[in-house]
């Protein structure tokens, strides 16, 4: 299993994460610009395609914590604690196997790709699609607008 490239001996280690993080964003965009120039995913337009592939750079990126391109058991685990779902490590280990084509026992950046591209449907893929579904609604900031008693009783709920 791949481990971290992070020294955890440095305790300012804030700029050597950064760092760290933007090699790891080139290294993904560079895989995301092979996909779209080999045209494995036909079915989707090209620019539809871009899109969502710079969506799931930003995902992958978000929950792979110990960057080390790979999604283990523990970026799984806290990733499903994240979006409100959260598994013992023996569902976590067959959520990765599912998904997890070179039998490493972690889920890659193109196994990832793979899950969330293409037909076959996983429990990650569908807990992940909702999660970006629930994303698009807003929630209104800040403080209420002042009513007045007759207009909260005339106005109809919504």
């Amino acid at each position: 299993m791949p481990g971290s490239k992070l020294d955890h001996g440095n305790v300012q280690g804030g700029k050597q994460w950064g760092r760290l993080k933007e090699e790891q964003n080139v290294r993904l965009t560079e895989i995301n610009e092979q996909v779209v120039a080999n045209g494995d995913y036909k079915e989707y337009d090209p620019e539809e395609l871009e899109e969502k592939l710079v969506a799931f750079k930003d995902q992958f990126m978000e929950y792979d914590l110990d960057n080390s391109d790979d999604l283990d058991v523990t970026d799984v685990s806290k990733m499903m604690e994240k979006l409100g779902k959260p598994k013992n490590i023996i569902e976590v280990r067959k959520i990765i196997a599912e998904v997890d084509t070179n039998n490493s026992g972690t889920i890659g950046y193109n196994e990832f790709l793979q899950m969330m591209l293409g037909k076959k449907s996983s429990v990650l893929k569908l807990i992940l699609m909702f999660e970006e579904k629930g994303k698009g609604c807003a929630k209104p900031d800040g403080i209420a607008p002042k009513r007045s008693l007759e207009e909260m009783l005339n106005k109809p709920n919504i």
